[in-house]
């Protein structure tokens, strides 16, 4: 018979995690047992393990307690949310396998005394691929004024604002994973750090004064979703939708 009631001592033997800490989460209502036996000990049902491993899983992602209580709160779809999750993990491990390749090739390289090229050594960002959406939706100056800032980047300036979009995409990507709401103050905080990075890219409406940044966000927010080159930016469709919407709200509130 397939056990459906597992004692605290063997919840956390096989997560690794401590008998104090399922007993901090109970008190704080993060994860109360199913039951306490006559002897004081607390037992865990299936449903109860399901909740943990999204407890898990949260906190692998970088979210405080507090947070991760808000979140199952308003989680209506166990299964759902593990599967959004998922996507977000393979997602991840896509990208982990880039940069191992891309790691890889700098240290064979170097034994070899060979030519580091700088287009090898990151998961680049294609500026070009973009070109005919952003001519059509914002004139053809726009694009040449944002080519040639891009054109005029040192390798470092290049690599460094690489990180910067990288990082900022991943972290969209994990407040979607994490079912993060568009109007929540975290994902204001990430609409706010988009919209500056927005503004730091010479030519687009978002850095020319008196530019309408709202209609640009929006109409970008969009694009996310409406074309895959980008919405794989954000963990897929799902991901970009979750962008576009904390953008409306922030322009909504902000601009």
């Amino acid at each position: 018979m397939t056990q459906t009631d597992w004692s605290i001592q063997e919840i956390a033997r096989l997560t690794g995690t401590t008998s104090r800490t399922l007993r901090h989460y109970d008190d704080i209502g993060l994860l109360p047992p199913t039951r306490i036996a006559a002897n004081g000990y607390r037992h865990y049902d299936d449903g109860a393990l399901v909740r943990l491993q999204r407890i898990l899983l949260l906190r692998e992602l970088g979210l405080r307690l507090p947070a991760i209580g808000e979140v199952l709160e308003n989680e209506t779809d166990a299964a759902g949310a593990l599967t959004s999750h998922l996507e977000w993990l393979r997602q991840e491990r896509e990208r982990l396998a880039r940069q191992i390749v891309s790691v890889e090739t700098t240290i064979e390289t170097m034994k070899g005394g060979g030519e580091l090229m700088a287009e090898n050594m990151f998961d680049g960002f294609d500026h070009t691929q973009y070109k005919d959406e952003v001519e059509r939706r914002w004139g053809a100056d726009t694009y040449a004024s944002s080519d040639a800032w891009w054109r005029g980047m040192s390798d470092t300036e290049r690599a460094e604002w690489k990180a910067t979009t990288a990082g900022l995409a991943r972290n969209w990507s994990t407040a979607a994973a994490a079912g993060v709401a568009p109007e929540s103050a975290e994902a204001q905080e990430l609409a706010a750090r988009h919209v500056a990075w927005l503004t730091g890219v010479p030519g687009t409406p978002a850095s020319v004064p008196g530019g309408d940044v709202g209609a640009y966000v929006l109409g970008l927010g969009d694009m996310y979703v409406a074309d895959e080159r980008f919405a794989a930016n954000y963990g897929g469709e799902a991901g970009a939708t979750f962008v576009r919407d904390a953008l409306r709200v922030y322009v909504e509130r902000s601009l």
